[in-house]
Order: C-alpha cells, then sequence, then structure tokens
C-alpha cells in the first residue's frame, strides 16, 4: 500500500493586487501557512509524501523571502517529502529558479523537473511531465504511456495543465489526454491547473488549489488524500479540508415588493466565521428603489464583519413608482430631480445606457436620502 497527499496550484507569493489592502496581507499569508495545513493533514493521515502538482509559487521569480520561507517550513517537517513539479507558472522556463531550488532545498524535498521515472518507494514509481514553459504546445504526459516499470509496480503520474479547454490561462494546444491514466497504466494520475477539485475518471484527479484565491470555484481549499492498494487496485481518493478562508458566491432572487434585506440572515454565515468568509451576493430579479436602499444599507452596515462583502447588482431591474419617490421628498428641488431622473429612466426616446445611468443616479438618491434620514 501507498499513501500519499495530493495538492496543487498554491501559487506562494500571490500578490492579490485587486484586493483591499487591508485584506491582501492575510490572504499572502494564508497561502504561506497552507504548507503547515498539508503536513498536517498529511500526519494525521499517515501518510510520509505530498505531491504538488505545480504551480508552486505564482511567478518564474518569486521573491527570496517567498522562496525561503516556504522552503523553511518544508523543512520544518522532518518525516515528510514533498515532491514539486514546475508548472505553467512556474515552469523550466525560469532556469535560476529551478537551479537555484535544486541547490538551496532541504533534504526532504525532491524536485520533479525530469520527464523520467522518479523511484519513491521500491515498488513505488512517480511519473512526472513538469511544464517546459508556460505554454509547452502540447501533451507532456504522452511520454507516459511508454515509460517501462518493472511488473508489480505501483504507477503515478504527476502533470499541470489542461484536459479539456477549460485551463486557468485559457491554452488550448496542450491538453493532456482525459483517458491518459489507462493509456498509460497509471494507478492515479495526479493533475494541478484546476483550481476547483474536480474527477476526471476513477484514476485522475484534479485536487483543486489547497487555499482558494477567487470566487471562481466557489469552495474551500482541499486536497485529496489518495490510498493505492496495490498496482492495478482501485484507489480511494479522500478531500481534506485545508483553506482557511471562505470564498463563496451567494445568490439573492429578488421578487418585486419584496424586502431583499430580510433574506439576507439565512444566507450569510454568522459569528467567527465571517472574518474568514469572502462573499459576492449576486442579485437578480426585481425590486423598488427603497427596498434595495435598504439592503445596500444593511451590507454596509455588515461589511466590516467579513473579510470581503461585495453586492453584484446589475441584473437587478429596479422599478420606480411614483409614490416611491414620497421617500425622497414630497416636493422641492429634490423631488424635482427625482421626477426628472424617473422620467428619463422611462423614456424610449434615449439609449439604454441612458436610461440605465438615469436609474443608478435615482438610486443614488435613495440611497443618500434614506442615509441622510
Amino acid at each position: 500500500m501507498f499513501r500519499f497527499l495530493h495538492s496543487a496550484d498554491l501559487h506562494l507569493g500571490k500578490p492579490f493586487g485587486s484586493i483591499p489592502d487591508e485584506l491582501r496581507g492575510r490572504l499572502r499569508e494564508a497561502r504561506h501557512a497552507v504548507l503547515d495545513r498539508l503536513a498536517a493533514q498529511a500526519r494525521a493521515a499517515g501518510a510520509e509524501t505530498i505531491l504538488l502538482a505545480g504551480d508552486v509559487f505564482d511567478t518564474e521569480t518569486p521573491s527570496p523571502a517567498v522562496l525561503r520561507q516556504a522552503l523553511a517550513a518544508m523543512a520544518g517537517h522532518a518525516g515528510l517529502r514533498w515532491i514539486l513539479l514546475p508548472g505553467n507558472h512556474d515552469s523550466l522556463a525560469a532556469e535560476a529558479l529551478w537551479a537555484g531550488l535544486a541547490t538551496s532545498r532541504p533534504g526532504n524535498v525532491v524536485l520533479a523537473t525530469e520527464a523520467a521515472p522518479l523511484q519513491l518507494a521500491e515498488d513505488v514509481v512517480l511519473l512526472p511531465a513538469p511544464c517546459t514553459t508556460r505554454r509547452p504546445g502540447r501533451d507532456l504526459t504522452e511520454w507516459m504511456d511508454a515509460a517501462a516499470t518493472p511488473p508489480g509496480t505501483i504507477r503515478i503520474g504527476l502533470a499541470h495543465g489542461a484536459v479539456q479547454s477549460f485551463s486557468e490561462d485559457g491554452g488550448a494546444g496542450d491538453v493532456i489526454a482525459p483517458d491518459r491514466a489507462g493509456r498509460a497504466g497509471l494507478d492515479y494520475l495526479a493533475l494541478g491547473d484546476w483550481h476547483g477539485q474536480m474527477r476526471i475518471g476513477p484514476r485522475s484527479w484534479y485536487s483543486g488549489a489547497p487555499e482558494p484565491d477567487r470566487f471562481k470555484h466557489d469552495a474551500s481549499g482541499r486536497a485529496l488524500l489518495v490510498t493505492l492498494p496495490a498496482a492495478g487496485a482501485e484507489p480511494t481518493i479522500e478531500p481534506v479540508e485545508t483553506g482557511a478562508f471562505d470564498w463563496r458566491t451567494l445568490a439573492l432572487d429578488c421578487l418585486a415588493g419584496d424586502e431583499p434585506s430580510t433574506h439576507l440572515a439565512a444566507l450569510l454565515p454568522a459569528g467567527p466565521a465571517r472574518r474568514q468568509s469572502l462573499i459576492r451576493i449576486v442579485a437578480t430579479g426585481r425590486t423598488r428603489p427603497p427596498a434595495r436602499a435598504r439592503l445596500e444599507a444593511e451590507l454596509k452596515a455588515i461589511a466590516p464583519e467579513f473579510a470581503l462583502l461585495q453586492l453584484e447588482a446589475q441584473e437587478l431591474v429596479t422599478e420606480c413608482e411614483s409614490e416611491d419617490l414620497d421617500q425622497i421628498d414630497r416636493a422641492g428641488a429634490l423631488r424635482q430631480a427625482a421626477e426628472l431622473l424617473l422620467a428619463e429612466s422611462r423614456d424610449d426616446g434615449r439609449s439604454s445606457g441612458e436610461r440605465e445611468v438615469a436609474r443608478e443616479a435615482l438610486m443614488r438618491l435613495f440611497s443618500y436620502c434614506a442615509a441622510a434620514s
């Protein structure tokens, strides 16, 4: 039996440039700390090997601090073996990176930088497919089909790339054959590149990123605990939790006459979990301006409790009636401005863009008046 932890796409050193400054540092630290969480899961399961299927680093030129601190973290887990595969973000084209790793790596870190069998145990062989460049333009796992190993050997493939055109970078020329495990007689194919956990077949999996970095996959960080009983036997795959932050997209479907803010409590996590949650609320349907203003005010009030809380309301249609304007004012300059904006938002002689600008301006007026009252 051979048991190991399969992970990928750590993207150590990711800058998170589009994230608010206050949160950026926490997310970068969480990526570094995931090394300790991977090690803890491996130890708890009795696994001595951690396969990292590419993109350990976010760029081909990680800073000395990112590089040295990552190696120090791995070295600190004596008894565990870390196997690093070059991915598309940290490919072999980064000669200085991999040459530096070769001379500075601790003894428990193995670099899978050659497309050649790598002995993991007496009857276990790893067949790695390191990324030669960011977009190699060919299936780098093809060599595994003809790789000879002694009878009864457990064969594990390790690769980084897409099996469809869903690659994180949209590449299409370097698609990995989805049936590579069967073609090459692999007991398991450990894949990286897709940041969400995905089963390609009984012997082929994407582990997903151990620490999420976007809303795209809408899942917590995980790795895979893989147990191979013997050569040719069906592997046992167990997802394990590794993420510190939770990225979620929540749907808020609004009906005209509803009060959207009342549905928030059922959607959102409560208590201390909010500090570790990045939430994107996608509002759709129809609502009235006062209700939308109350929704936005409620979100603004509770947003500081979350790592990130944002509203996307491009698909939320705001229907305003004349009586709604009474909540702005019954007379005077504000009322006149509101009536003018309402008329412009309904004017079929104007472009859709101009009508949308008028609707948004009217909503800003509602929000301003709600905050001032």
